[in-house]
């Protein structure tokens, strides 16, 4: 059994929970986990045999999150019957919990299955508004943004720069409830891997830890927008060594005294690199 997750994962990949014959190729894409999806991926006479489907979905390779319904709504509350008749045998690393508005939504989830963590996915204007709560409840790993039904609520385009203000809200509310970064929302555009790669390098900006892909082709270039930029990493090295070679006087790089915040962010980015050694 894969243990469950503890941070957020770079570049987890959603498939329909209706098409099994997809969970292999998921788990094989490179993915750093594969989202079974009972929501908006789904027709509503499908999910049952989706839930048949999840049951038995077999993904060892790699971490399975479990996004299921609204608990709040008739198909999210047979989705909540299958957390708790399966519960262990589904071997989830975590289950997303979408539309989350509501401490109690969360804890209602978390009740059906107590050992696996939340990501609560917070796409209305509520739950940007109550962003803190949310992330605060117990058992929630991180939040996500669900841009796309956040731009919807709101009647504005996705690239919008309201946005931007709430991809900020959910950095800050995570970070001030102690839960890993959040997860930054799909991309639509499947047959050019730039706007993924862009939307990834935006996200990253903000302190998001990382993207939702809804196809393989996006994972490498979701992987390479959270990648260091070369001069910020050369920087965050000469930073390293320069410490490393100081004596107790005080270290300068580029004029800029390096105090332990810098170093800090040193370490951070050459952490998300590679190794790191000093």
């Amino acid at each position: 059994m894969i243990a469950a997750l503890t941070t957020t994962p770079l570049a987890p990949l959603f498939v329909p929970g209706d098409r099994p014959e997809r969970f292999a190729k998921a788990a094989a894409s490179g993915a750093d986990a594969v989202i079974l999806d009972l929501e908006d991926a789904v027709a509503p006479e499908a999910k049952g045999a989706a839930r048949s489907h999840i049951a038995a979905h077999g993904i060892v390779e790699r971490p399975v999150i479990l996004r299921i319904n609204d608990p709040r709504s008739e198909v999210g509350a047979a989705d909540l019957d299958l957390l708790r008749e399966c519960g262990a045998d589904l071997r989830l690393a975590a289950v997303m919990v979408p539309k989350a508005e509501t401490p109690a939504m969360l804890a209602q989830v978390r009740a059906a299955l107590p050992k696996v963590p939340l990501i609560a996915l917070l796409e209305t204007a509520l739950g940007i508004e109550r962003a803190h709560s949310l992330c605060a409840e117990p058992g929630v790993l991180c939040p996500a943004f669900g841009s796309l039904d956040l731009a919807l609520d709101l009647g504005i385009s996705p690239d919008h720069a309201l946005m931007d203000q709430a991809r900020g809200r959910l950095v800050i509310a995570a970070r001030a409830a102690g839960v890993a970064p959040p997860l930054d929302g799909v991309t639509p555009v499947i047959d050019d891997p730039e706007p993924s790669r862009r939307a990834a390098s935006a996200a990253c900006a903000f302190g998001f830890g990382g993207k939702m892909a809804i196809h393989p082709r996006q994972i490498a270039a979701i992987r390479d927008g959270f990648a260091p930029d070369p001069a910020l990493l050369d920087w965050a090295q000469r930073v390293l060594h320069a410490v490393k070679a100081g004596s107790a006087g005080a270290v300068k790089i580029d004029g800029q005294m390096i105090d332990a915040p810098v170093l800090a962010r040193a370490r951070a980015i050459l952490a998300r690199a590679g190794p790191v050694s000093a």
